[in-house]
């Protein structure tokens, strides 16, 4: 089975300082692929790397087979909310609108299907009836539901979602994390970056373990284990539970 997602030997630096280091991943089809590791792990820097967001040093992308470039209309992105300017005057319903465009086209009017198909989307994440309010007045997990579905308009079948949960209300996070997994059943491939670990083993089907470089990637049965959690964040306090029993690696 081709792989949706391919990165191979992938390598970034900002200022001539390495922050991924000949990082190589495979994604198949229905997934939902955790990517965890400590803070200036690269996490995010992967995600823009893959996306072109930021230059690769060395390294390719492919998606489905083919160069990142050449499959742009099969991927989706959520960026941290850091990165959004929530002031810009448009509502929820032109926020998840703008995932259509690559259907529309830039310079033409969204019609009845798309806003039908926008509003359907909103439905889904409970704020059917927030279509008109301005992103900006919305709550930190409404404007994060919105964001999503926004990712889900482009129907996509590789969604990147970069730190998600942050900053949103326990609701959210549910909402978001069944309609991933509803993705994930689907056929869709979701790569989330992710703090809270906690909700990898329930949630995720393979965890890539980062920091710099490649820890470990697999499923979590298998990476999740203190001795790969210690690699991973250099010997910062980390605690879990796996299975009922409590696991910590000390400093």
């Amino acid at each position: 089975m081709t792989p949706i997602l391919e990165i191979r030997n992938l390598t970034v630096s900002y200022d001539r300082e390495p922050v991924l280091r000949a990082v190589s991943v495979s994604c198949p089809p229905g997934a939902v692929v955790g990517v965890i590791g400590p803070n200036g792990a690269g996490k995010s820097t992967l995600i823009k790397a893959a996306l072109g967001l930021v230059p690769r040093e060395s390294g390719e992308v492919r998606v489905g087979g083919v160069d990142v470039d050449r499959a742009r209309d099969r991927i989706a992105y959520v960026p941290q909310r850091e990165d959004v300017d929530w002031d810009f005057p448009i509502t929820a319903l032109d926020v998840v609108l703008m995932g259509r465009y690559h259907r529309i086209g830039l310079f033409r009017r969204p019609g009845p299907d798309d806003r039908a198909a926008a509003r359907a989307l909103l439905a889904r994440f409970g704020m059917a009836d927030m279509a008109d309010t301005r992103i900006g007045e919305l709550s930190g997990g409404q404007q994060q539901r919105v964001f999503v579905a926004r990712a889900l308009a482009r129907e996509a079948d590789l969604i990147f979602l970069d730190e998600p949960f942050v900053g949103v209300d326990a609701s959210t996070e549910r909402t978001i994390l069944r309609i991933m997994a509803e993705l994930r059943d689907a056929g869709r491939t979701i790569v989330i970056v992710n703090h809270d670990l906690s909700v990898v083993e329930k949630h995720y089907d393979l965890v890539l373990m980062l920091n710099g470089a490649v820890v470990a990637y697999g499923p979590p049965s298998e990476v999740f284990r203190p001795d790969l959690l210690r690699r991973t964040y250099g010997g910062r306090l980390v605690a879990f539970e796996q299975r009922g029993r409590q696991a910590v690696v000390r400093p």
